[in-house]
């Protein structure tokens, strides 16, 4: 696993203390990183993905539930408010090919495929740029 991930989510600086945080799995094959979210009861709707100016991945969730039930006998209005919000920023590996990530949301999982590029490749993006 690169070592972005793992400085990432290997850390004593940040541990998990918010319970409400979604559990998260990272794969990685010779051809691409999965991401796995727990995201259950959410719809495709409730996700904002998008990668930023500086190509870090940005991950957001946002769910409002909102029940209003009149008890005739009682003659007053009961309301539940249910609100869940989760936003993550990821710097990505040099090697993911961002035009191509996808993303979709199945049995309550939200996965994010970020394709790679050989590290030949890689090497070949990047190059030192000269000074005049």
């Amino acid at each position: 696993m690169p070592e972005v991930f793992n400085d990432f989510f290997d850390t004593d600086f940040m541990p998990r203390t918010n319970a409400t945080a979604p559990a998260i799995n990272v794969k990685e094959t010779e051809h691409d990183y999965t991401v796995e979210l727990a995201a259950a009861g959410m719809k495709k709707d409730d996700f904002n993905i998008n990668i930023d100016a500086d190509g870090n991945l940005h991950i957001k969730m946002e769910k409002k539930n909102e029940k209003k039930e009149e008890e005739k006998k009682e003659h007053y209005l009961r309301r539940e408010f249910s609100y869940s919000n989760y936003q993550q920023v990821y710097v990505l590996p040099d090697d993911v090919v961002k035009d191509n990530i996808g993303a979709k949301v199945d049995n309550g999982v939200l996965t994010i495929t970020m394709p790679r590029v050989s590290k030949d490749d890689v090497k070949r993006i990047q190059r030192q740029i000269a000074i005049d």
